[in-house]
């Protein structure tokens, strides 16, 4: 389910950015220069996306339950639909740079670069403690300073996450981009939020005082 889910988005973004001659028009393709943004956003989007894979690969552990087909098309259905209206608007030929041009787009890029770094040894921390041997508790920062958002959340890796896509925005500056990472709050949300009341039931005395996924507002 999860390797069907993101490799679409891999490929279809590639599709986008080479510029077949069957989306865009070749006269058009071949006369605007592209701007590095354009570059930055393919290479940002496919680490995102092949993080998740090599995550879902060599880090997840999941059940032995099975997903309902419909899950399943609905998940590809959303994340493939939104790529595609993302890609044709940032490797258009008539795409636009960020209005703050090189300084938007470079504190946006580190910005992402972060998130996604601070995702990923979430989920490695989440993978080990969850699967140690040692008696159940509440996952704990460990000496990497991407895990200390522990401190102050439940789920630091809906945090990131959602971190990731608004960088993502502001470096590209597309409404597509925008509005995705607009339901990506609201999904990361509730999903932190059932989390959250698991967590509370589980490990109260730790809980109590964080927040699910962004302090104060979540």
């Amino acid at each position: 389910f999860f390797l069907t889910e993101y490799t679409g988005p891999l490929l279809i973004y590639l599709l986008f950015y080479i510029r077949l001659s069957t989306i865009y028009d070749q006269v058009e393709s071949t006369k605007n220069f592209r701007h590095p943004v354009v570059h930055l956003a393919c290479f940002c989007h496919c680490l995102h996306y092949i993080r998740h894979l090599l995550e879902t690969l060599f880090v997840h552990k999941f059940s032995g339950g099975h997903t309902p087909l419909k899950n399943m098309i609905k998940g590809c259905a959303f994340y493939w639909g939104f790529t595609s209206w993302i890609a044709y608007y940032i490797n258009h030929p008539r795409y636009t740079p960020p209005s703050f041009g090189h300084r938007q787009v470079s504190f946006a890029a580190l910005a992402f670069l972060m998130c996604e770094a601070g995702n990923h040894f979430i989920n490695v921390t989440l993978a080990h403690q969850n699967h140690s041997g040692l008696k159940a508790c509440f996952p704990s920062p460990t000496y990497n300073p991407f895990t200390w958002l522990f401190l102050l959340v439940s789920c630091p890796n809906y945090t990131y996450e959602v971190g990731s896509w608004i960088s993502f925005t502001v470096m590209t500056q597309t409404l597509p981009v925008g509005i995705f990472a607009f339901l990506m709050v609201i999904q990361m949300s509730l999903w932190a939020q059932k989390k959250h009341k698991l967590y509370l039931k589980r490990f109260y005395p730790e809980v109590r005082r964080k927040a699910a996924m962004i302090p104060i507002i979540f």
